[in-house]
Formats: C-alpha cells, structure tokens, sequence
C-alpha cells in the first residue's frame, strides 16, 4: 500500500503493522515513491547475514574434496613498499 508521508507519519503504528502482517509499504513524497516500510523478516532475507571466510569454506559444497593448495615458489622474495 502507498502512504503519503504525512499520513504514514501520523499512522506510524499502522504503516509498522501493515508492513509486518501485508508486506512492504510504500511512503511518498510529492507524489512520488521515496521509501518502504518492511518487516525485520523481510529485511534479513535481503541481507543476509555475513559469514567469515571460514564458515563460508566449511559451508561449501566442496567440503572434503581433498583439494591441494600449495604456494607458488618461483618468486622467492617480493619486494613490498609500504
């Protein structure tokens, strides 16, 4: 539902319930869409939550594929400047 910002302003606690029960609502300004109103739920499911690169690796389907990382030693020394 579309809510002009004066009006979702005086209905917070309705815009908040709508948007936790029907989905995202809509706030304008001058007519035209600015921001939504979405649920925690909601939100998670666009922003999941970030997992270290080890959970990550742990979390992969090629878990336990017995892969062999080792390191290049063409370059012996690099020079870095800090």
């Amino acid at each position: 539902m579309n809510w002009q910002l004066q009006e979702a302003k005086n209905r917070l606690s309705e815009v908040v319930k709508a948007a936790k029960t029907k989905g995202p609502q809509v706030i304008t300004v001058r007519g035209k869409e600015e921001v939504a109103v979405i649920s925690m739920d909601e939100l998670r499911k666009l922003r999941p939550q970030k997992e270290s690169l080890y959970e990550f690796l742990r979390n992969s389907p090629m878990r336990g594929a017995n892969l062999k990382i080792e390191r290049s030693r063409e370059i012996e020394d690099r020079d870095i400047d800090l």
